[in-house]
């Protein structure tokens, strides 16, 4: 386990018990922990935090409204290998030449433990994150078209964000540690704003 059982933010990213401890138990029972807010809560700088943190790599996976599961995984590209065919000189015959990982399965082989961002779920169609649920319980899932089981090395810090535009499947919820940020109250709006502005009269924000 990496030391970070009692997360404090960092230098840049500050935060408050209650995040604090949703980030510890995320860690010590190793489920992914999803994040909801608002945009501009800070979701996605938590990852970064988390990872800076840590001292580990952080891959990022952007979800839009047209992402699909099977892409976070991997890609075969038949449109290289067509070319390759044409107008290469590549074995064409070796698949797995042409087999691209996607951010989950980079995660999964990467040589040390990552951070995965996996960043604005709800964007997708209300079937993704389910689509998600047995490679994240398994980390394991497999190349159909060369038959390779891809096993996570080392299980990688999973943080989900979500807008809050539109309810995620109680199966996955299940599976995840939740938190909700709010907007920061004064006091810690006063803290962060020190951080990243220190000229800033403070004066000022208590008269917003």
């Amino acid at each position: 386990m990496d030391n970070l059982t009692a997360f404090t933010g960092t230098g840049s990213y500050l935060t408050d018990p209650a995040l604090e401890s949703a980030v510890a138990c995320a860690l010590v029972l190793e489920r992914p922990l999803l994040v909801r807010g608002e945009p501009g809560t800070g979701k996605t700088l938590l990852a970064e935090a988390i990872a800076e943190s840590l001292g580990l790599e952080l891959i990022s996976w952007n979800v839009k409204s047209t992402t699909r599961a099977q892409e976070g995984l991997y890609h075969y590209d038949t449109v290289e290998r067509l070319y390759d065919s044409r107008f290469g000189d590549a074995d064409v015959a070796d698949i797995s030449a042409y087999i691209r990982m996607g951010p989950m399965g980079r995660a999964f082989k990467s040589e040390q433990r990552v951070v995965l961002l996996i960043d604005e779920i709800d964007k997708a169609d209300i079937e993704f994150p389910n689509d998600l649920l047995n490679e994240l319980d398994r980390m394991r899932f497999t190349v159909s078209e060369t038959g390779e089981e891809v096993v996570s090395r080392h299980r990688p810090v999973v943080i989900i964000t979500s807008n809050a535009e539109k309810e995620l499947p109680d199966a996955f919820l299940r599976r995840c540690v939740f938190h909700f940020i709010n907007f920061p109250d004064q006091d810690l709006m006063s803290r962060i704003v020190a951080v990243h502005h220190p000229d800033v009269n403070t004066d000022l924000l208590s008269q917003a």
